[in-house]
């Protein structure tokens, strides 16, 4: 079990570093000596663990799907669930250098040969999956397709965030967050249902829950 441990913390020491040289240079910026020197690991551990860097970045890139797991998986979920994953998102992206990384490789798809597209259509599956429970409820309108608002949702929020990183350092990105669901409730949500509804976020996933 203490080998286990060790590798495991040796694996965790060198994606923490990897994020953190991702984060600032990107994919083709990064290098992998300076991933081991940020690590203060051998090339031969970093081979245990990661055949390559593009091995690394896909594994950074799962990441970002630990975001949201404190969000309810059963019913009742809908346009509030996914409003509140975009401020758990927000959140992680303050707070997390692995999320920053992995996010930064995802828009940066392409700089590296075997990208992961997957990213984009996990999270659009997700959020599609909770429009379509708030349109059986009623909370959608009728004629709008869960699918093409999913596809929006997280088109929005990519470009809100990297407008938020550019002009603040995304110190205002929940300001930003709140003002893109404040903007689209009323053409998502039948009139008499809009008031249920809290763009700043509910259930611990606002700003001021921030580490």
């Amino acid at each position: 079990m203490a080998r286990q441990e060790r590798a495991e913390r040796t694996r965790n020491t060198i994606l923490d570093a990897a994020a953190a040289v991702f984060d600032e240079h990107g994919f083709n910026g990064a290098s992998l000596s300076d991933i081991l020197a940020k690590a203060g690991v051998t090339k031969g551990a970093l081979y245990f663990h990661f055949s390559s860097k593009e091995d690394l970045a896909h594994a950074l890139v799962s990441e970002q799907f630990i975001v949201g797991q404190a969000l309810p998986s059963d019913p009742p979920t809908g346009i509030q669930t996914a409003i509140d994953l975009c401020h758990d998102m927000a959140n992680s992206l303050l707070g997390s250098v692995r999320v920053r990384a992995s996010i930064r490789l995802v828009i940066e798809t392409g700089t590296f040969a075997d990208p992961a597209p997957d990213a984009y259509t996990g999270w659009i599956e997700i959020v599609r999956n909770y429009m379509v429970a708030a349109q059986e409820r009623g909370d959608l309108k009728a004629d709008l397709d869960p699918y093409v608002i999913a596809r929006w949702v997280i088109a929005s929020f990519t470009g809100i965030q990297i407008s938020s990183q550019v002009l603040s350092g995304r110190q205002d990105i929940h300001e930003r967050v709140t003002e893109m669901w404040r903007i689209a409730l009323p053409g998502l949500v039948p009139p008499r249902r809009v008031a249920r509804f809290v763009p700043s976020g509910t259930a611990g996933f606002g700003a001021k829950d921030i580490a």
